[in-house]
């Protein structure tokens, strides 16, 4: 009986300690629910990429758009004004 209550400690021991035990099982399900956590962010946001690649790849419309907003091109026949704020010192101008 003694033997047998021996046995089942080790085996009991062996499951909560060792590195194969439950700690380890719980600590890799957070680390794959982390994991899917991680993946479905960057499956948004591979999903919004390429959907800017299609519209630059089909849309002249979004290459125009880009090119003014980053690039601050203008077309031909138009022009560009740019508004440059007033520095404000203590003296009334008038």
């Amino acid at each position: 009986m003694l033997i047998l209550v021996v046995a089942l400690l080790a085996v009991q021991a062996r499951l909560w300690f060792s590195d194969q035990g439950l700690r380890e099982t719980q600590r890799l399900r957070a680390a794959v629910e982390l994991q899917h956590q991680e993946n479905a962010a960057l499956a948004l946001r591979n999903d919004a990429l390429e959907a800017e690649v299609q519209n630059l790849r089909d849309g002249l419309e979004a290459a125009e758009e880009r090119a003014r907003a980053d690039l601050g091109l203008v077309r031909e026949h138009e022009t560009f004004f740019q508004l440059v704020p007033v520095e404000r010192t203590g003296r009334d101008p008038r």
